[in-house]
């Protein structure tokens, strides 16, 4: 009894693919709609937003279905399906651009654009929070701060705030040098003061 309750799907494969593949649809229309707020999660109510999504569209995945082996088609069909859009989408720059969007820059030269966080729905205070957790203590510090479309804060700090690469630090163990050689070979060129 409880073997075949476990193993045996509830409701035909074709509605439970068809289920799963009309939520996914759904779910990324409204995401895109939604924005990439959302999907940044800059605040705790856009983190509850998206734990309650998934329990909100259970239902509709699975239907009156409780068995194992719909939950894993339910499963594998999500995992294909997204394995294949993302392999479609990135193929073009213009579906790119149509399901998932384009950058938004909200700090430009250490200035907030309102603008910007305005459209997105986002409260200063959580960009700046964000923004901190990225290495910048100050607003003035950031040359361009950029919410991808994929909900990632990109920050970016002006010169004088970034850290050194190793490249930084080659560039300038090689200027010194070229400068100490110079200066020695001005030494070694001078003449001898005669001895008195």
């Amino acid at each position: 009894m409880i073997w075949h309750d476990l193993w045996s799907i509830q409701i035909p494969a074709a509605e439970k693919v068809l289920r799963t593949v009309l939520v996914y649809i759904g779910l990324a229309l409204l995401l895109r709609l939604g924005g990439k707020r959302d999907l940044a999660q800059l605040n705790s109510f856009d983190l509850v937003v998206m734990l309650l999504l998934s329990n909100v569209v259970q239902n509709a995945v699975i239907g009156s279905d409780n068995s194992l082996t719909g939950g894993l088609l339910g499963a594998a069909v999500l995992v294909a399906l997204n394995a294949g859009m993302v392999r479609m989408v990135n193929r073009s720059p213009r579906l790119v651009r149509l399901f998932e969007g384009r950058p938004t820059t909200l700090i430009r030269n250490g200035h907030v654009i309102q603008k910007a966080l305005h459209r997105l729905g986002l409260r200063r205070a959580d960009v700046v929070a964000a923004c901190r957790r990225q290495g910048a203590d100050q607003i003035s510090e950031i040359s361009d701060a950029t919410l991808s479309p994929g909900g990632a804060l990109v920050v970016t700090l002006d010169e004088d705030h970034r850290n050194a690469t190793i490249g930084d630090l080659r560039r300038e163990n090689e200027r010194l040098l070229t400068q100490f050689r110079d200066e020695l070979a001005k030494l070694q060129a001078r003449p001898n003061p005669p001895a008195a």
